[in-house]
């Protein structure tokens, strides 16, 4: 997860890289591929109600037909302009996609500066927020989140839904995806943190999910194990399990405003995840 030693090899590679490359890399967030054949969608800004208050949301869906849901939970620095621009992506290929502000509890989105890094001051707001966002919380979250997405008209409610989630965002996921194991289907996680703790892990005998888990190299080099837990449980689990480390990523490498975004491992992790969602939905 995004911490004080993510930060330190982030903040290491921008200093071998330069300020000039790293600044262009944040201008790539208006510049996301499209394809010839993408639908026309249509997103909003939804408010839903939970049983803890009212989540801030972003839904985008094609503007005919009904689709397969997806549900994204972004990484620490929240829904903003980038992962609005995620969402209209994987809705253009097909997708009903709900983002949500997973810290509704605390503050509205968004909250972070474009390029935002996880610095002393930054952590120092965002630690009372993270508190309260327990596993919990998650489930209630998760429940409510997908009698949203099956309450409109714009989703297939007789396929399967989807979630995707980015640095904390990873162990949402899999919460999602054992609290409602009927519905969810896929799970895709980008260099997300916790993902092999033993809460989470015990949590995957009651999942029916096919798995994308990709990993930041820096984080694998600090954690080597963790992906042969992932692998032992999903296969114990009898749940199909995409696992890999793209070679030469930060931890954050995948939105397009991150100071440490690869385009080339972003577009990879898009491939996949384009693969799991139209197998598994």
């Amino acid at each position: 997860m995004c911490d004080e030693l993510t930060a330190a090899d982030n903040a290491n590679m921008m200093t071998r890289r330069g300020f000039g490359t790293a600044t262009a890399a944040l201008g790539v967030a208006a510049m996301l591929p499209s394809s010839a054949d993408a639908a026309e969608v249509r997103g909003r800004d939804v408010t839903i109600t939970t049983s803890d208050g009212t989540c801030d949301a972003y839904f985008v869906a094609p503007i005919t037909g009904k689709h397969p849901a997806v549900l994204v939970w972004p990484d620490i620095f929240g829904l903003r302009p980038a992962f609005r621009q995620m969402a209209d992506r994987l809705a253009a290929a097909g997708y009903a996609v709900l983002t949500v502000n997973q810290f509704y509890r605390s503050t509205k989105s968004p909250f972070a500066k474009t390029g935002q890094g996880f610095d002393d001051a930054f952590r120092a707001k965002v630690d009372p927020w993270r508190a309260v966002l327990t596993h919990e919380a998650t489930t209630r979250d998760a429940k409510a989140f997908i009698a949203f997405l099956d309450a409109q008209p714009q989703v297939d409610k007789k396929r399967g839904i989807g979630s995707t989630g980015y640095c904390m965002g990873g162990p949402m996921v899999m919460l999602t995806a054992a609290a409602s194991p009927a519905r969810v289907r896929a799970g895709g996680t980008f260099h997300g943190g916790g993902l092999a703790t033993d809460p989470m892990l015990a949590l995957v005998p009651s999942m029916k999910a096919n798995w994308l888990i990709a990993i930041a190299e820096n984080d694998d080099a600090r954690a080597p194990a963790d992906k042969d837990k992932l692998r032992a449980a999903f296969a114990a689990g009898k749940q199909p399990a995409e696992i890999e480390v793209y070679k030469g990523t930060m931890h954050g490498w995948c939105p397009p405003d991150s100071p440490v975004y690869n385009q080339p491992q972003a577009e990879h992790a898009w491939t996949r995840l384009q693969a799991l969602l139209g197998k598994a939905l």
